[in-house]
């Protein structure tokens, strides 16, 4: 075997690493391949750099009767600066999952990227789609790969989302799952939120997130605890008419992963503050 690998060197003038036996996971064939292109085998500042660099906040995400969906503000601040206002932070892992990004922005991007190659390779490689489970578990490895730029401010806290094509008879198949620097891996029931305004996300959520939601009303849950977030984390933005800046909005069903339109998401967007106003009035009127 080993003459048998030189020779095929030899003549293509390709590393052994591109002609050996190819495994499922295109990260570990870039450790051996290009160590210096993963993300986690970069130095990094002694320093704390987490003020250096962009960082994206909010997330949410919400089961409903048909699958799952996921929401993102387009918000992305650099210390008390807003260094982006239309930044996008869910994109499809596959066709049938979905990843939203929180914590150091360039990071972040790069790690949903290579995360998507990993998918696609293996898919490729064994003929067949990775289960959830096992999708949701090779994201934890790339997080825990990045604990050492965690440590240094550069933390990246995805939150991933997906329709399970093995889901029991009777059984909701959209999950999520949430995660820590160190790649821990929780499975969230029914709703979930990372980012700076996580916790006003997940108030809203308690509120307004029911099992068997149907597509429109948990679209409409999932804009609602963006804005209900935007509202009190100066991080999150809020709905933009003047720019025409909405939240990204994904919903992955027995039909795969799909974006909602921004004429969608901004019909949604517009009611809840025509509705909020519409109440402040009323408010006012009243003498509160």
């Amino acid at each position: 075997m080993d003459g048998l690998t030189q020779s095929h060197t030899g003549r293509s003038g390709f590393p052994p690493a591109y002609l050996d036996r190819v495994g499922s996971s295109f990260t570990d064939f870039l450790a051996t391949a290009a160590p210096d292109l993963l993300p986690s085998r970069r130095q990094v500042p002694s320093v704390n750099a987490g003020d250096l660099t962009p960082h994206g906040t909010t997330i949410v995400a919400v089961t409903y009767a048909g699958g799952v969906l996921m929401g993102g503000d387009r918000r992305a601040t650099m210390g008390n600066l807003i260094s982006s206002r239309d930044i996008e932070k869910v994109y499809p892992a596959d066709t049938w999952s979905v990843i939203g990004i929180a914590g150091a922005a360039g990071i972040a991007i790069e790690m949903v990227k290579l995360y998507q190659v990993e998918l696609e390779h293996y898919e490729k490689i064994e003929g067949l789609t990775l289960s959830l489970d096992g999708k949701a578990n090779r994201l934890a490895q790339m997080i825990r790969g990045n604990l050492g730029a965690a440590l240094q401010g550069l933390a990246v806290v995805p939150l991933f989302a997906g329709f399970d094509l093995d889901a029991a008879a009777g059984t909701t198949p959209g999950r999520i799952f949430s995660y820590d620097v160190t790649g821990g891996n929780y499975e969230e029931r029914g709703y979930a939120a990372v980012g700076s305004g996580s916790l006003f996300a997940k108030n809203s959520l308690k509120k307004t997130w029911r099992s068997g939601l149907d597509g429109d009303a948990a679209t409409r849950t999932v804009v609602e605890a963006l804005y209900d977030a935007a509202d009190d984390d100066s991080a999150t933005g809020g709905p933009d008419p003047v720019r025409r800046l909405y939240p990204i909005v994904y919903r992955v069903d027995a039909e795969g992963a799909v974006r909602l339109t921004d004429a969608e998401v901004a019909g949604i967007a517009d009611t809840i503050v025509g509705e909020r106003a519409a109440a402040d009035r009323e408010n006012v009127d009243r003498g509160f």
